[in-house]
């Protein structure tokens, strides 16, 4: 689970070369249009500093009062690709789009996030059961369906690399979670530990996504419960095959 919260800075750092070489690549090529995956690691930390919040992230917060204070080398790296792109577009009309997610799971994820990590333990039926730090800290959990369907509306309808946020608005701590993929699981561990000694990340963390509703008509549609049977449907049958 060590990527849930924290990449390997020096590996993120590629990604600054990475951008600028796909970028400048593609518009040579001549390819239409590019979507950009971005995310919420764009967003300020200070705006999700507390347990509990109830601040949605909105697409402007990326600049807060006029400055960029991104989540550490991804969110930088991210929020730089961003920049570049709509450079592109400005100096040379390159049609582009960008979304920022937040935490999606769901169907040919890996352990290395928090979902499918947790799912892994419950059908390896792991005990005790060790979920990183105290809990309580909370995310808005985005199905990839909704993910998907989200991206194709934004490549389709924005040109200008206008940023779009895709999530749910909801939160759901951690340990809510963990104790549901529990329960779905059937795994009743003796004990369940909070590692208050692992990282944690942002404290609280939600989108705004009342662009994406005006702009692309888009909401989502999978609850967390409904994504979480899914998602352990697709664990079971390819961890079997």
């Amino acid at each position: 689970m060590k990527r849930i919260y924290r990449y390997p800075p020096a590996d993120c750092c590629k990604s600054f070369s990475i951008n600028h070489n796909v970028i400048e690549e593609a518009f040579k090529a001549g390819v239409e249009r590019i979507h950009y995956s971005s995310t919420a690691c764009v967003y300020p930390v200070s705006l999700q500093s507390e347990y509990n919040s109830t601040y949605l992230l909105t697409e402007e917060d990326a600049r807060k009062d006029g400055y960029a204070n991104c989540d550490g080398e991804y969110g930088w790296a991210k929020f730089m690709g961003e920049l570049e792109l709509v450079a592109f577009q400005k100096q040379y009309g390159l049609k582009c789009s960008i979304a920022r997610y937040v935490t999606v799971y769901g169907d040919r994820e890996n352990d290395t996030h928090a979902i499918i990590a947790l799912i892994k333990r419950a059908v390896e039926r792991i005990d005790p059961y060790v979920v990183w730090g105290s809990g309580e800290q909370d995310r808005d959990f985005t199905y990839i369906s909704d993910i998907v369907d989200g991206s194709l509306l934004i490549t389709e309808r924005v040109t200008d690399g206008t940023a779009i946020n895709l999530g749910t608005t909801v939160r759901h701590r951690i340990k809510d979670v963990a104790y549901k993929i529990l329960e779905l699981t059937g795994h009743n561990p003796k004990e369940v530990i909070f590692d208050t000694t692992k990282p944690v990340g942002v404290l609280s963390r939600a989108l705004d996504i009342s662009k994406a509703k005006q702009v692309l008509g888009w909401e989502p549609k999978v609850p967390l419960e409904e994504g979480l049977r899914r998602t352990i449907k697709w664990y079971l049958a390819s961890s079997s095959s």
